[in-house]
């Protein structure tokens, strides 16, 4: 981990833990975590997945002393260890589709100009069904990706933007020897649907779904870190984990 540097430029290192290996730098708590910051913290996190699981921890995660490190690990060593069988040889591929909203309209406004009247409760019951319309198709389409590409699981958002456009957030867990494929799925389903837009990103860590599976974990009151297989950021700022 030499060549490798963390945020502010600190340097980091292999920390280990039982079976895992935790990725640190030094941290300086004068020092404001910024938008570069996060950059960084990916970045290592990016560079770990090239050569191992990883299971990153939430960026911003601080443990004080190597003691409160130690800790943490052993407490959640068995829910890290099952997260990295889980998700070992698996990557992240991500789905931005634009969708034209079969109800634009409806974002208008409809507010009376005096009062509740019938026609202010005429247009929330129009509202609510468009609402439902919305969410219909975006499962509709949801579903089709998912019918199309197949991933191991999948996490999905949807939100409207301004303009009225359905924005669809997809990401798909994948085994990396799979990524070709995937990539190839993309490229014949964006030509066979024209009505939508389509974008697509990664390989990534399995950013979702690392945080899925560790939602019901006890977290440190720090901010966090992650941790590898076996070879996670003292004060140390914790990055990955890796097995």
């Amino acid at each position: 981990m030499e060549s490798v540097l963390g945020i502010s430029g600190n340097q980091v290192f292999l920390y280990p833990a039982s079976d895992l290996a935790v990725i640190v730098s030094e941290h300086n708590p004068a020092e404001t975590l910024n938008q570069k910051s996060g950059m960084d913290h990916a970045r290592v996190i990016a560079d770990c997945f090239q050569h191992s699981t990883v299971l990153p921890f939430r960026f911003g995660t601080v443990f004080h002393d190597d003691e409160s490190l130690r800790k943490s690990i052993r407490s959640n060593q068995r829910q890290f260890q099952g997260n990295i069988d889980k998700l070992r040889g698996k990557t992240e591929m991500h789905l931005k589709i634009f969708v034209d909203d079969c109800c634009a309209h409806a974002l208008e406004k409809h507010l009376p100009a005096e009062g509740v009247g019938r026609e202010f409760l005429g247009n929330l019951r129009e509202n609510a069904t468009r609402t439902r319309e919305r969410q219909t198709r975006a499962r509709a389409v949801s579903f089709q990706m998912h019918r199309l590409f197949m991933p191991l699981d999948e996490e999905v958002s949807c939100r409207v933007t301004e303009s009225g456009k359905m924005v669809l957030d997809i990401a798909h867990l994948i085994d990396r020897k799979h990524i070709e494929r995937y990539q190839n799925k993309f490229a014949s389903t964006s030509a066979m649907m024209r009505e939508c837009q389509m974008q697509v990103s990664g390989p990534w860590p399995p950013y979702h779904f690392v945080h899925r599976l560790t939602r019901a974990a006890h977290a440190p009151a720090q901010p966090a870190a992650a941790p590898v297989a076996p070879p996670l950021a003292a004060i140390r700022e914790a990055i990955p984990a890796m097995a």
